[in-house]
């Protein structure tokens, strides 16, 4: 039995940490995983920015009610859900996914948490599970799927490589020059196919 694994952010929804940056005017924020492959690395950084600028949650969930699913995308989810089995495996977090879950006619997603103040202040994060994409994709394996993989990032890699059939989605020239084996496609069509033909 086939299972779909596929990334959230820059995939199916806007990175949620670019829009934050254009929406508060700081730059900074504008760093993401296709940037820094070490998320911790990564995630420390936004939380000490966020800190050194007095921003809490309400302020990221403010401008994730604005953010829309990019143009295609839900109709890409409800026709491969109408084929197969779909699992988002996103980096993001339960206090950030719930709101375009609901847009995207709440598919499953598997995430991370936040460690919120009672003020509001984010002071840390929780992963599911250490490499939580590649570890959810051989854990299902370990109980009889066949996992494909798409994503557009450093932390996409592991998901994509270990899977029976791997795919780049809108990643940047870096990545795909680095691993120039891994399929890349630009439209959720040319993905959809690609996905059909390996089930």
């Amino acid at each position: 039995m086939n299972i779909v694994c596929l990334d959230m952010e820059g995939v199916l929804v806007p990175e949620i940490w670019i829009a934050f940056a254009e929406k508060t005017g700081i730059p900074e924020f504008r760093r993401t995983t296709r940037d820094e492959p070490d998320y911790d690395k990564l995630m420390k950084y936004r939380i000490d920015l966020l800190k050194k600028h007095g921003l809490g949650l309400k302020e990221v969930q403010d401008v994730i009610a604005e953010i829309e699913p990019l143009e295609g995308a839900k109709e890409f989810l409800d026709e491969l859900r109408s084929i197969t089995q779909v699992i988002i495996l996103s980096d993001t977090f339960e206090q950030f996914a719930t709101p375009l879950m609901k847009k995207l006619n709440w598919p499953t997603i598997f995430c991370n948490t936040l460690e919120v103040s009672e003020n509001g202040e984010i002071t840390d994060y929780h992963m599911r599970v250490e490499n939580s994409k590649l570890t959810t994709v051989k854990a299902l394996q370990s109980i009889g799927f066949d996992t494909i993989a798409s994503g557009d990032s450093f932390n996409d890699l592991g998901m994509i490589q270990a899977s029976k059939a791997g795919f780049l989605f809108r990643s940047t020239d870096a990545i795909k020059a680095e691993y120039p084996q891994i399929p890349a496609f630009e439209t959720f069509d040319d993905l959809f196919g690609a996905i059909k033909d390996s089930l």
